[in-house]
């Protein structure tokens, strides 16, 4: 959490001509297993991660690719994307967005809480142009 809010407070500082935050992570130990395998679930909590991120959804598409799922949801601020390997417990998560009003952390935990990981490994990365 201290990663995001030293980004936002940089971007706010700066008061930049582009304002890009990105979140992404592994997250590991995945207990809500049915979930991982599930393009349709996966596909709506996309939408409400999105939703709870304050992003515009405009379009959101999931494909089956082995026993796991890789899902995009474009939005008008930029992207979230998850790719799932279920028999490893495991997904990487995406969360691209740009502008202030926008929260891609959480979106990224909205993600996060629903599939109830053991661990989360989280990069936040400010991608911002002055």
């Amino acid at each position: 959490m201290q990663a995001t809010y030293n980004i936002d407070k940089s971007i706010e500082n700066k008061k930049p001509k582009v304002v890009g935050r990105h979140v992404y992570g592994n997250i590991k130990g995945c207990h809500n297993t049915p979930l991982l395998s599930d393009e349709k679930g996966l596909s709506e909590l996309l939408r409400k991660a999105g939703q709870e991120g304050n992003m515009t959804i405009l379009d959101i598409k999931a494909w089956k690719i082995g026993e796991g799922v890789s899902a995009v949801a474009i939005v008008l601020e930029s992207h979230i994307t998850i790719h799932t390997w279920p028999e490893y417990r495991f997904a990487t998560v995406d969360v691209y967005s740009c502008g202030f009003y926008t929260d891609p952390k959480k979106a990224f935990d909205c993600i996060v809480n629903a599939l109830k990981p053991e661990d989360v490994e989280i990069g936040v990365t400010d991608r911002s142009l002055e």
